[in-house]
C-alpha cells in the first residue's frame, strides 16, 4: 500500500447511525458514508468497560465490512467503529429503559464521579488492515436535587443516552467538571481516531 496516497482518496465508512458521532467525524475532513451497524451488542458480564468497548467497536466495523461490495477502484475504504459506556466503579450503566429507569441512573450519579469508555476500531477491509483503541474520561456530577433530576428526566434527552444523560446537550447543566477528552463522553474522541488513522498513511494537520 502506498502511504503517500492522498487523503483525498480515502472514504470513512461510519459504523454508527448516531447523530453525534456523524458530526464529529466530519472534522477530520475526509468524505464520510454512513453505515449502520446491525450487530449483537450483548457482552458477557464479566468483561470490564475496556473490553466491552473495544470489542464492539471491533464488532460493528467487521460487521460493517461484510456488507460492502468489492472495491472498484474508487479509493481506499476505511470502516470506523465505534462503542461508548458509562461506569460508575467499574459498573457499566447502559441505556434507561424507561423514566423510572433514568431517574434511578442519575441519582447514583448525583455528586460524583463515573468514567466514560469510548472504544474505536478502525479496518480497512481492502487489505485486512485493523486497529481498535479506546479513550477514557472522568466526569464529575453535580449534587442533583430529586426536582432537578425528575425535570431533567421529562425532557426525554436521557431516554438514547449512556448513563441518562447528554453532555453536548441539557445535561450538560448537570456537570460540574470533566478530566480527559470532551469528544469521548459525546461519542467519538476525534484525537484518538485522528492518531488511528495516521499508520493507515493519513495525516492530519
Amino acid at each position: 500500500m502506498n502511504e503517500l496516497q492522498s487523503a483525498s482518496e480515502v472514504t470513512l465508512i461510519l459504523a454508527s447511525a448516531s447523530p453525534r458521532r456523524q458530526e464529529l467525524i466530519r472534522l477530520l475532513g475526509l468524505p464520510v458514508v454512513i453505515r449502520p451497524s446491525d450487530t449483537d451488542e450483548s457482552t458477557p458480564p464479566e468483561w470490564t468497560p475496556p473490553q466491552v468497548v473495544e470489542r464492539l467497536s471491533l464488532r460493528k466495523a467487521e460487521a460493517v465490512a461484510e456488507t460492502l461490495p468489492p472495491a472498484a477502484g474508487e479509493g481506499r475504504r476505511i470502516v470506523v467503529g465505534s462503542d461508548t459506556v458509562v461506569a460508575l466503579n467499574g459498573e457499566i450503566m447502559g441505556k434507561p429503559k424507561d423514566l423510572s429507569d433514568a431517574v434511578a441512573m442519575l441519582r447514583r450519579l448525583s455528586g460524583r464521579t463515573h468514567e466514560v469508555f469510548t472504544g474505536v476500531t478502525c479496518l480497512e477491509p481492502d487489505c485486512g488492515r485493523s486497529a481498535t483503541s479506546h479513550r477514557v474520561t472522568r466526569v464529575r456530577m453535580k449534587e442533583l436535587s430529586s426536582d432537578q433530576i425528575r425535570r431533567y428526566a421529562e425532557t426525554g434527552e436521557p431516554m438514547d443516552k449512556a448513563g441518562a444523560y447528554g453532555i453536548q446537550g441539557i445535561g450538560s447543566l448537570l456537570v460540574e467538571g470533566i478530566e480527559g477528552c470532551y469528544f469521548n463522553v459525546v461519542g467519538l474522541p476525534v484525537s484518538l481516531v485522528a492518531d488511528m488513522l495516521e499508520p493507515f498513511g493519513l495525516r492530519f494537520p
